[in-house]
């Protein structure tokens, strides 16, 4: 694989870059995939071949990774943000006619953790206002929507292989999915410098091409997705049964979604201390996400303040990622979870999800 990539020379794009782009946009069902240099470029990519720009408002939610805000700000548009339903942690789609204006011109759902956003509703919306909608799927790669695997549900999808991800390079590495083909060719100059062909610049693009060597690991990895997918969705089924008597509240998987559990979400008043607990019995865990971006130093020009969005703001201080990759045994899970139920005392409170 690494000797096909680099006997070729070709290491930058390249004949493997345009396999794995063949490859991942027929694995999404969808028509084109345009391979990036990171989750965060597919993003903004998307953003820009929509024709969002100064002036204009993406809706969008508070609940998630900085890159999905700062993909907005780039193109010089208002992120406006919606809660999160206190359940699936993805977008409250009640709350979406209300923040639309004049100048909205997408809806940009997170399928948050590895669970599609529910996108029936989110697309009817927009259909019925006039507006795009761009996918962050980056944390959800094989996730579903009632049997329609997301990044080609909305206009365009959007995936990072940041290594920690479920299909993760051995790097850095991003794809933006589309079936419309206007978007796909505006994409594909857009990320190597605007070029329609070599030194013909009809955009001013940039620099967001991916590494051949990545997309040799990538097409490789691939092959092993599905089967990591249930690993992890096994996993989880493990984790719901043995935390079950414990005052932890675990996730909820929505009637409508594939679960992917791109990290495994539970959730207690309790969390800081239970993370310290975890942390001396050698357990590492992660908090996804302790800030929301409503409440970011970096996106205080924005003026929201806190409380506006309550069900981010609990969520932020009550998650806690607990162990979850393909390779976990079943020993392992079992003693993430006893040290839980063990130490975790009860205490009367209600239970999310």
């Amino acid at each position: 694989m690494n000797r096909i990539a680099l006997e070729s020379t070709q290491f930058v794009l390249g004949s493997e870059v345009v396999a794995l782009e063949e490859e991942f946009a027929h694995y999404c069902n969808a028509d084109y995939g345009i391979a990036v240099n990171t989750g965060t470029s597919a993003l903004h990519l998307a953003l820009l071949a929509a024709g969002i720009g100064t002036g204009d408002e993406v809706i969008t939610v508070p609940f998630t990774f900085v890159a999905t805000t700062a993909a907005i700000c780039y193109t010089g548009a208002k992120p406006v943000f919606v809660d999160i339903d206190p359940v699936s942690y993805t977008m409250d789609v009640t709350q979406i006619e209300a923040a639309i204006s004049e100048r909205t011109k997408a809806i940009l759902p997170v399928h948050l953790y590895g669970q599609p956003a529910d996108m029936e509703p989110i697309l009817e919306i927009a259909r019925r206002h006039g507006l795009v909608v761009i996918e962050d799927a980056a944390q959800a790669h094989r996730a579903e929507y009632k049997g329609q695997r997301v990044g080609s549900l909305g206009d365009i999808g959007c995936f990072s292989f940041y290594p920690g991800k479920n299909l993760g390079a051995c790097g850095e590495g991003g794809m933006v999915v589309t079936n419309n083909p206007e978007y796909e060719r505006k994409m594909r100059m857009l990320r190597d410098w605007g070029q329609e062909r070599k030194y013909h610049h009809v955009f001013k693009g940039y620099n967001y091409r991916m590494d051949g060597i990545q997309g040799a690991i990538l097409r490789v990895k691939l092959r092993h997705l599905d089967k990591w997918t249930e690993a992890r969705r096994t996993h989880a089924a493990q984790y719901d049964k043995l935390l079950a008597s414990s005052e932890v509240s675990t996730p909820a998987v929505m009637p409508y979604s594939y679960h992917v559990y791109h990290v495994y979400a539970v959730r207690s008043p309790q969390r800081d201390w239970l993370q310290q607990i975890l942390h001396k019995q050698g357990i590492q865990t992660g908090i996804h996400y302790p800030i929301p971006v409503h409440l970011q130093p970096a996106y205080a020009e924005l003026g929201y303040q806190s409380g506006d969005f309550p069900h981010t703001e609990r969520a932020a201080r009550e998650v806690l990622s607990l162990p979850m990759y393909a390779e976990l045994s079943l020993n392992q899970l079992e003693v993430v979870s006893a040290v839980v139920r063990e130490n975790l005392p009860c205490m009367n409170w209600q239970k999310v999800g």
